[in-house]
């Protein structure tokens, strides 16, 4: 499971006039299904990125805000059973997307940054405990 790069994400977005962010999340969230597999009790897979964009442009972004914040909350889980622990979790990814949003735009790119930065905290542990080198 490789690192990701939040500068890199932000700028190929852009570049690519918003392709490669579907991409990453895709991936994004195939690893986080694997990663939350073993180590979280009772764990209900995400759906793949494309149906969770779809579902969110149905319900007028509601849907985004639901998975955001079960991600979330996933992930914080997951970090517990590679034997670490995050501070944010489901409700912090949340806030800074919605309150965040009045400071410039600039908080739900903030937590998207704190996603990505703790699914590598959470790929690193993966990796080290199946032996992938990368």
């Amino acid at each position: 499971m490789k690192q990701r790069n939040f500068i890199l994400y932000f700028l190929l977005t852009g570049v690519t006039c918003g392709l490669y962010g579907i991409y990453f999340w895709y991936m994004f969230i195939v690893d986080l299904n694997k990663v939350c597999a073993d180590k979280v009790p009772n764990d209900k897979p995400s759906p793949n990125y494309i149906v969770v964009a779809l579902l969110s442009m149905i319900t007028c972004g509601i849907y985004y805000y639901v998975w955001l914040y079960g991600q979330g909350n996933r992930m914080a889980d997951a970090a517990k059973g590679y034997g670490t622990e995050f501070h944010e979790t489901g409700t912090t990814y949340l806030l800074w997307c919605l309150l965040g949003a009045f400071v410039c735009g600039l908080g739900p790119i903030f937590g998207m940054y704190l996603m990505i930065r703790n699914m590598n905290t959470l790929a690193e542990n993966y990796n080290r405990e199946h032996g992938v080198v990368i």
